[in-house]
């Protein structure tokens, strides 16, 4: 686990190796602590737009004597994994344009007002609604406690979430409706979240012509 403090730390040592100016996004547990809602992660997690500043802040990394650390171990073989660097209780997961199964589109770095600077590290944190986006497609426990303490302690714009989740599956990722979709529907059900009705009529009408599209297709 990393706390606050550890995570100020070692960005702080990592930014006096980078030489130039350099712009990341910081997602996942990294992000909810930078915005005060949780106060230890597992790892540091940061999205690059280009190879040029991953491998400058890798490098930095890399000069503190941190090493490598092969992303099957925590990942498996999904696609678009992150380059890994353990650290001594915790790890850095270096994204580059996509998470997973989503793509760090340009509305979510539009979307990522709040920065921190350390040095010529600038990092700009994902908005409360990219993170429960990026967080939905894992059926993991910690990922659904995270997304329901984002919703208790922020202002949720149901809108935002329907109309990112329309945008990934246009820019060629077709799980996002449907995992958004059984996301919402399982807070509204089991969690008393009250999600607009709207909202998820909306998106299972994008599912329902997602599927007639590959039926379609499939019939040439």
């Amino acid at each position: 686990m990393i706390t606050i403090k550890d995570q100020q730390e070692v960005l702080v040592k990592i930014s006096k190796g980078i030489s130039k100016e350099i712009t990341a996004y910081t997602i996942g547990g990294t992000a909810m602590m930078f915005l005060g809602l949780k106060d230890s992660t597992l790892d540091i997690d940061i999205v690059f737009t280009s190879e040029e500043d991953r491998s400058a802040f890798k490098k930095a990394v890399k000069t503190l004597g941190f090493e490598d650390m092969d992303s099957a171990i925590v990942y498996g073989k999904r696609d678009n994994c992150p380059d890994m660097v353990k650290l001594p209780d915790s790890r850095i997961d270096l994204f580059l344009n996509e998470v997973i199964s989503f793509i760090f589109s340009k509305n979510m770095q539009a979307r990522a007002k709040e920065i921190h600077q350390f040095g010529n590290l600038i990092l700009k944190v994902a908005d409360v609604h990219d993170l429960i986006i990026m967080k939905c497609a894992t059926n993991r426990i910690k990922d659904k406690d995270d997304i329901l303490k984002i919703i208790k302690n922020s202002q949720i714009n149901w809108d935002i979430l329907a109309d990112e989740a329309e945008h990934q599956l246009s820019l060629g990722k077709e799980q996002a409706v449907l995992s958004l979709g059984t996301l919402l529907e399982e807070l509204n059900n089991n969690h008393n979240v009250e999600v607009p009705k709207q909202v998820l009529d909306k998106l299972w009408n994008l599912l329902e012509k997602q599927i007639r599209s590959k039926k379609k297709l499939r019939k040439g």
